[in-house]
């Protein structure tokens, strides 16, 4: 990879409700699948104060980090993926951005296996950072 060359970063919360469900936003652009809340880097900005804004602009809610558990390369989007384990920092309703149609909590077991995996690694965290290659 030369110097100039330039792929994506994004970052994502793994956010449970209290049975244990993953919170996932269905997007209004692209294929208009599931996923994490979260989304690419501004130009400046660190993995941590992109994961709260894009969060603050998905939810409408902010969120508090407690750890980083893994970092993922997806060759399709030439992107890397930085996974966090959060939480909401108030009891406020969830107001979706124009970028998703809808949330729901789904189960482990009904997530996709790229996610089903990457979130199982969060919240099986064990102080070590996972990364693997999809």
């Amino acid at each position: 990879m030369g110097f100039e060359d330039t792929y994506r970063l994004s970052a994502h919360a793994v956010i449970t409700n209290e049975t244990g469900q993953v919170l996932q936003l269905r997007a209004t652009y692209a294929d208009r699948n599931w996923g994490l809340p979260g989304g690419a880097l501004d130009p400046g900005e660190t993995i941590h104060e992109a994961l709260l804004r894009e969060c603050r602009e998905e939810l409408g809610r902010e969120v508090r980090i407690d750890y980083l558990s893994g970092v993922y390369y997806h060759r399709v989007y030439r992107s890397h993926v930085f996974i966090f384990r959060a939480h909401f920092a108030d009891s406020g309703a969830i107001t979706l951005s124009n970028e998703h149609s809808e949330l729901a909590y789904f189960s482990l077991g009904e997530l996709s296996p790229v996610q089903r995996q990457r979130v199982r690694e969060c919240l099986e965290f064990d102080g070590r950072v996972r990364s693997d290659k999809f």
